[in-house]
């Protein structure tokens, strides 16, 4: 049996939590840890110097940044050689697109229901190379795949090729919350063509579950700290295979060595990188408590919203925790969703959302729902199931005049 999380030190740990707000709309940004911004301020106002140099200050400076690259890399299971941090998962993509040299009529496969940082990059990828572009779209015959469309190595395999070079996929949907089944479907690729690599948006999976990107096998898998209660900084490990697709980026004078040569730009501002070792050091222990606390919380929004004539939910039904995470959309007869959630809102202290949250082709495309998208309550482990509880409470009443 997991152990349970103490909530009084878990919600102690984060400042905002301390005020009116209930923040339901964390897989747009959690909140920050308070040891986050202290170690931010701490490197702002003591080493905020340039690195590399041999003064004291900057001596220091370099030494907290190098640490903060290597808290990084250990906290996925990789090497700090392997990864690159950077301004955002969508900017890291983009200049893996720019990095990577493939030959004309070569073959990208994208997926249909991911975030547009990781389908964009590929689809100017594929224009500006030539290269055939193949959507990975969930099979449209399998049961509920109406609501809960799913990404399945099953329909990928027809869609594989000698030719293909990189297939991309979510580890976790930022609206279905639908855990993809990221290992399997790697050795799949891996084994039909060991020269094809696989790109994982986990921006979505990463606040929810540890990451050992060695173990999932992946070639390229990028996320964003600041969904992970850290920064706004983000990271992208790249395997040996990957690193020696990349051209560099950088400048003519690099040694191009590491993923950081090739690809960093500058990008990592140094105050965050600091800060990450505290992101790692708070999560450390707490991941099978922070697990069976989130099944608790969404076991207890599913319950109500499965029991509505009314309502539809997209992405899994299921409250377990081995096929989704606490991130539940759905759509309420008779309410654009929009009009719902500004209605609860101006009624209580609740923050959750309305939209497709930058995953447009999915909700246009697959779900075939209007520009409103769906309402989406994203919960984390700081969440408690009273807040979850009071948040029915309050759309019941809106709904109740109905």
């Amino acid at each position: 049996m997991a152990t349970a999380l103490d909530l009084d030190e878990v919600r102690g740990s984060f400042p905002a939590l301390a005020g009116k707000q209930v923040y339901l709309d964390n897989a747009g940004g959690s909140q920050t840890l308070g040891t986050v911004a202290e170690r931010i301020q701490d490197y702002l106002l003591n080493t905020n110097v340039q690195l590399g140099a041999t003064y004291a200050a900057a001596k220091q400076s370099t030494s907290r940044y190098d640490e903060g690259y290597a808290a990084a890399a250990t906290y996925i299971g990789a090497s700090s050689d392997e990864i690159v941090l950077g301004s955002s998962t969508t900017q890291l993509f983009r200049n893996v697109s720019y990095a990577l040299r493939f030959q004309a009529g070569d073959e990208l496969i994208v997926s249909a229901v991911d975030h547009e940082a990781n389908i964009a990059p590929w689809v100017d990828l594929a224009e500006r190379q030539k290269l055939v572009l193949k959507w990975w779209k969930p099979n449209a015959d399998a049961p509920d795949a109406g609501t809960n469309p799913k990404l399945l190595a099953s329909d990928l395999v027809g869609l594989l090729t000698e030719k293909t070079r990189l297939v991309s996929f979510t580890h976790a949907s930022n609206i279905l919350g639908t855990i993809h089944d990221v290992k399997a479907i790697t050795s799949i690729v891996h084994s039909r063509n060991p020269k094809t690599m696989v790109c994982v948006d986990g921006v979505a999976y990463a606040p929810h579950r540890k990451i050992d990107v060695k173990d999932l096998g992946v070639d390229f898998y990028s996320y964003s700290w600041y969904k992970v209660y850290g920064p706004h900084i983000s990271i992208l490990y790249a395997s040996p295979l990957a690193l020696s697709n990349l051209a560099s980026l950088g400048h003519f004078f690099n040694p191009h060595a590491t993923l950081q040569d090739k690809l960093g730009l500058a990008g990592a501002s140094y105050e965050l990188v600091h800060a990450i070792p505290a992101v790692a050091e708070y999560l450390d222990g707490k991941w099978e408590g922070i697990v069976a606390h989130e099944g608790q919380l969404q076991r207890t929004l599913l319950a109500w919203l499965n029991a509505r004539a009314d309502v539809t939910v997209w992405g899994e039904r299921s409250a377990d925790v081995a096929v989704r995470v606490p991130t539940v959309s759905f759509t309420l007869n008779g309410w654009d969703s929009k009009r719902f959630v500004e209605a609860v809102e101006a009624e209580s202290d609740f923050g959750f959302r309305w939209g497709s949250f930058y995953s447009v082709r999915l909700v246009k495309d697959v779900l075939g729902l209007p520009a409103e998208g769906v309402i989406r309550v994203s919960m984390v482990h700081y969440n408690t199931v009273e807040e979850v509880k009071r948040l029915i409470a309050a759309m019941e009443k809106v709904l109740a005049p109905k």
